[in-house]
């Protein structure tokens, strides 16, 4: 296979798909691999490195479009790309589909072959390729909240992890964590250890126990109802939003008529944002414009957390997808799908026809 990496056009994203390294392992079992130019700078890669590796450096993301049958990328197709994709070509990246109806439409009409990194399921039940990128989403959520709660973005004036000095005591911020999974641990671990008084939210039982032992009492875990919900509402000043249901349309938790009892400069911070979000007030920001007031809330909900962080981001993410790369390589998309069920859920679309089970039910009426 002829293997192309682009530059991202997204608003603001720094990531690239491909470090070097990861391209010197690729570039030995592919045809060759293109790469697009200045693909990686804004990570702090040149095309030089590129070419150390290599990679043949092409001027214009049209090439290889062209070229190239597997296509490596962090996001999903942009704009102009949408009518670059060629019939059968191989996209491996993050759709989100469940996200877009827009999108999902879009790469059904070009029928190419679409490979979910946030879908792909390993022998033990995880997301391999989605943990990276939550983990780093989940830290960066805490940090965020404490940002927006300074006055001059909205927020109630708050110290995140409060102060004490001597005889002055000032207490700390109170953040919920809605979900135990990878996004909402890392963001409960941070936020505590700012300081921030935390109360994490999770359905399941076995989860919570599990959460429960490897924290001890530095945050509180309850199970998750809508009573509890909107009594913490009451209090709140940090709402992660962390949920997640594999592929799914994120659930709505918190409704607008819920911003009512909210206090004014609360701040909410959407990591699911990418699935659709989790706030009935949700919609998608970017990182020049990473927040809105509505209702006196701070909504931040910027759909690629972790391209901020962007070399570090790229390196875990590089590092994650460059095996099953190599698999897909080596074995040919049909020997790379009959490795295991949890390949074959990485399968998004094929030949315009909807294939994980999850966006076929969301999505009955294009079939």
């Amino acid at each position: 296979m002829i293997v192309g990496l682009l530059r991202e056009i997204k608003t603001e994203e720094y990531r690239v798909a491909l470090t070097p390294d990861a391209v010197k392992k690729i570039s030995a079992a592919a045809e060759k691999i293109l790469v697009q130019h200045n693909a990686g700078l804004a990570s702090g890669y040149t095309d030089q490195d590129y070419q150390q590796s290599g990679a043949v450096i092409i001027e214009s993301a049209e090439q290889i479009w062209q070229q190239a049958d597997l296509i490596i990328k962090v996001k999903e197709p942009q704009g102009t790309e949408l009518n670059l994709m060629k019939v059968n070509q191989l996209l491996f990246t993050y759709f989100h589909f469940a996200g877009s109806l827009a999108l999902t439409k879009a790469c059904l009409k070009q029928k190419i072959t679409a490979l979910a990194y946030e879908t792909l399921v390993d022998e033990n039940g995880q997301l391999p390729l989605l943990i990276p990128m939550s983990a780093v989403a989940g830290k960066m959520a805490a940090h965020q909240g404490a940002k927006y709660l300074e006055k001059q973005f909205g927020g109630k004036g708050l110290l995140m992890g409060g102060l004490e000095l001597d005889s002055i005591q000032v207490d700390p911020a109170r953040v919920i964590v809605l979900g135990g999974g990878v996004v909402g641990l890392h963001a409960a671990q941070v936020a505590s250890e700012m300081g921030a008084i935390v109360t994490l939210l999770e359905i399941n039982k076995q989860r919570i126990k599990q959460i429960k032992q490897q924290f001890s009492d530095k945050i509180s875990v309850l199970h998750s109802t809508r009573d509890r919900l909107l009594d913490l509402l009451t209090t709140a000043d940090v709402i992660i939003g962390a949920v997640l249901v594999a592929g799914a349309k994120a659930p709505t938790l918190i409704y607008k008529d819920d911003l009512s009892i909210m206090q004014p400069g609360t701040v909410l911070v959407d990591v699911a944002i990418d699935q659709g979000g989790c706030f009935e007030t949700s919609r998608a920001t970017t990182h020049d414009k990473p927040i809105y007031i509505e209702q006196d809330m701070v909504h931040y909900c910027v759909a690629n957390l972790p391209g901020a962080v962007c070399r570090s981001s790229s390196q875990a993410l590089s590092g994650t997808t460059m095996p099953y790369i190599l698999q897909l390589l080596e074995k040919g998309l049909e020997g790379f799908l009959a490795q295991s069920a949890g390949h074959r859920k990485c399968l998004n679309m094929q030949h315009g026809q909807l294939k994980h089970d999850v966006l076929i039910k969301q999505f009955a009426h294009l079939l």
